[in-house]
């Protein structure tokens, strides 16, 4: 079967590479999530399933890979609950994703992802921070906005990888101010340790962005997008509106293979504001140092301010550690400190999870989010929340 037949440093190589030679996306990208694995040395997997209860829909999937065309179905569901006595107290959700891609030509490859995201109770996981007093989102992308069409864009690229344009729909969360831990639906839940908390990024829509390398260490990425983008009705108005989002982004890494393992990099950011009022002018710069020592160990350290009112966090500074097991577990805590426009005070948030991987296609994640000094409730010194996150491929 493909997921046995790859070999972990094989798959590294195709997870690190794809932000040029495949496409922008860093780990929660459609390419991110089309690699089986963690790209670790001599991965040892516990199970395959559900490769072993259904090994022909599995061929047929590797045979349209083949082909050009590789697709995956998924379902993540997030359960949390915290101690605080303000609001529900328990928030839970799932996410049902199509994704895929289309080698079309040599050099070029159609992308997209379609989704629904939904609650299963009154409030959806993404919610839970504000419904208990904390200026946090503790379940991020774990919301209940229906369905979604995410991703669905061209790729474009030089035959040496030393260039790369998209244009489309596009998430730019997919590649903006990535590092390895950034994904939701494999790593940290709180948007603290996501795309950074700072940065007023938009929702999916139409966009254009492109990366080049800079010699051999250095690249550049930027990216013009809609900043009123609705994934639940996306529009091609986006230019004659006039109201966008740009990022521009200058990185070093070890080696194109490793880019966003071993990557430092610095963001700068602008959205106009809406001619409705709705939303002020916004820009700012985010700093981001992860390193993988060893294929096993990922420190970090990331940093970011803004100037508006849009982006959760006008100041925000998070550290942390990753550690990644030889069998795709991987073991993640970080610590963020934070304060926001117009707010007094602080608020500092601790996360620790242990993603168990059964298989490369089952993945059970516990968690613990501690928040201190919450922003929405200053009469509470603090709070706690606890989830339990599955995700199974198809």
């Amino acid at each position: 079967m493909l997921c046995r037949s790859l070999s972990a440093a094989s798959v590294l190589v195709c997870l690190a590479c794809s932000a040029f030679a495949q496409g922008l996306g860093g780990p929660s990208s459609v390419e991110a999530d089309l690699q089986p694995g963690d790209g670790l040395t001599d991965p040892q997997f516990r199970s395959d399933f559900p490769v072993n209860v259904a090994p022909s829909y599995f061929e047929w999937k590797e045979g349209l890979a083949e082909q050009g065309f590789r697709f995956n179905l998924d379902y993540l569901a997030l359960g949390q609950t915290t101690n605080s006595d303000l609001g529900e107290g328990n928030a839970s959700g799932g996410i049902f994703r199509l994704y895929g891609s289309w080698q079309a030509t040599d050099r070029g490859s159609l992308t997209f992802k379609l989704e629904d995201r939904h609650a299963y109770g009154d409030v959806a996981p993404q919610n839970l921070g504000f419904d208990a007093g904390a200026l946090s989102i503790t379940g991020t992308a774990f919301n209940d906005n229906g369905t979604l069409l995410t991703n669905l864009f061209w790729t474009q690229r030089a035959a040496d990888g030393s260039w790369t344009l998209q244009f489309g729909i596009l998430d730019v969360t997919d590649f903006l101010d990535i590092y390895g831990l950034v994904s939701p639906y494999t790593a940290f839940q709180n948007l603290a340790f996501n795309t950074n908390p700072t940065i007023n990024a938009p929702n999916p829509g139409f966009g254009i962005a492109g990366g080049v390398k800079l010699g051999a260490n250095y690249y550049l990425t930027a990216s013009v997008a809609d900043a009123n983008a609705d994934p639940s009705s996306p529009d091609l108005d986006v230019f004659s509106d006039g109201e966008l989002f740009k990022s521009v982004e200058i990185g070093y890494t070890s080696g194109f293979d490793r880019v966003y393992f071993d990557n430092i990099h610095f963001t700068f950011w602008h959205a106009d504001a809406a001619d409705d009022g709705s939303r002020l002018e916004d820009y700012g710069a985010s700093f981001s140092a992860a390193w993988f020592v060893g294929n096993k160990w990922m420190p970090f350290f990331r940093a970011g301010t803004s100037k508006g009112r849009a982006a959760l966090y006008d100041k925000s500074v998070s550290m942390g550690l990753g550690y990644f097991a030889r069998n795709t577990d991987l073991a993640g805590i970080g610590f963020n400190w934070a304060e926001a426009n117009g707010i007094s005070g602080d608020q500092k948030t601790i996360e620790a999870f242990y993603r168990f991987s059964i298989s490369p296609n089952l993945q059970i994640t516990p968690s613990i989010q501690y928040i201190s000094d919450p922003l929405l409730a200053t009469d509470k010194s603090s709070l706690t929340v606890f989830g339990l996150r599955a995700r199974i491929v198809f």
